[in-house]
């Protein structure tokens, strides 16, 4: 059986241990860059792509010869692919229609951008309502996808992690005690919460608070937060090498976001045992224990996600317990092979496996 695997290029390293878990099931992944599909020129890509097929395209279907496409982006590669009459299987990462509120909102409030994105919305619609599963990266997301589709096939698929490739490694560039942020700010409605930090980083002036992580929004954060000496920005970290070596380093990791899903540096957080605070909202809850592997705390408010803090930061032997515990918890939940397993129990249940 074959899998055409088609995503942004920055996806790669984490989808490459999802091939090789697949790779047991005698499944051959590709992977591929979906926007690589089109010829190099200017006109094939803004232009003729809406009205022809793109040789490279047909070419790559004609030689891989796919059983079905698993893909993270509602795209005109994905029209194709429906066109064409292969099984196309959607990894929803986030809530598609509330990231795209948020973006009419903010930075494509123009006219000619939001005509840009009402022509993308209709092709993802295009391409959720006819897809052949939808695969929502977590239950949160899940019923949100049920209520606008609920004629498709839908199945939570969970990422993955490959935990033995995170290990401790340090190069001592950070001060202790600290707290670790590590989070874009590619989404406003996510990012905001992070503003609820002015109202924390005075309460610990011998605490050193570290961002990692930039996008768009960066200058609607920093200028709030730079205020505080306790303060300090890294902006984009590489992945995993700098990744790792931050999550080593820090003492406690906090995820301070206003919407999210299920974010991958949570999981590497937990795999580097590190005791875990984060914004009780959307799919967060399921990737973590609360009491046990770290701490849930209400969106907005800034005394609880203080007392969790405090907690942490003076209780060392209660921080690595919770450690101990979140990557133990990962481990068993969130392995490519546990995903892998499901993956294949949804084909199954779809009559799309061929073994």
């Amino acid at each position: 059986m074959r899998v055409l695997i088609a995503v942004d290029k920055t996806r790669f390293d984490y989808l490459i241990p999802f091939s090789k878990a697949l790779s047991k099931y005698n499944i051959e992944c590709k992977i591929i860059n979906d926007l690589e599909i089109y010829d190099d020129s200017f006109f094939s890509r803004k232009i003729l792509r809406w009205v022809k097929e793109p040789q490279r395209f047909v070419k790559l279907i004609k030689e891989f010869n796919p059983d079905i496409v698993f893909t993270e982006r509602v795209s005109q590669f994905s029209l194709l692919v429906i066109k064409k009459k292969i099984p196309l299987l959607i990894f929803l990462r986030g809530d598609y229609w509330k990231e795209l509120k948020f973006a009419k909102e903010t930075i494509h409030s123009s006219v000619q951008k939001k005509i840009e994105l009402f022509f993308r919305s209709r092709v993802a619609e295009k391409c959720f309502k006819n897809s052949t599963i939808i695969l929502p990266i977590c239950n949160y997301l899940t019923n949100i996808v049920k209520d606008r589709y609920p004629r498709n096939k839908i199945s939570i698929l969970y990422q993955g992690i490959d935990v033995n490739s995170w290990k401790y490694t340090s190069k001592k560039k950070l001060k202790s005690p600290s707290v670790g942020l590590l989070q874009g700010a590619h989404i406003w409605g996510k990012s905001e919460e992070m503003l609820i930090l002015d109202d924390v980083l005075d309460k610990f002036p011998n605490v050193t608070f570290y961002w990692a992580g930039d996008g768009p929004y960066r200058n609607k954060i920093l200028p709030t937060l730079n205020k505080h000496n306790n303060f300090k920005w890294l902006g984009h970290l590489d992945y995993p090498e700098k990744v790792r070596e931050f999550l080593s380093e820090i003492d406690v990791y906090a995820l301070i976001s206003g919407m999210d899903m299920s974010p991958h540096s949570l999981l590497e957080a937990s795999a580097m045992q590190k005791p875990v605070i984060a914004t009780n909202v959307g799919g967060i809850p399921e990737l973590m224990k609360n009491n046990e592997t770290g701490f849930l705390v209400e969106r907005g408010n800034s005394k609880d996600l203080c007392e969790k803090i405090s907690l942490l930061i003076s209780d060392k032997e209660m921080a690595m317990r919770m450690g101990i515990s979140g990557r133990k918890f990962v481990e068993e939940n969130f392995s490519w092979e546990k995903i892998a397993e499901n993956f294949i129990r949804t084909l199954k249940n779809h009559n799309l496996f061929n073994d």
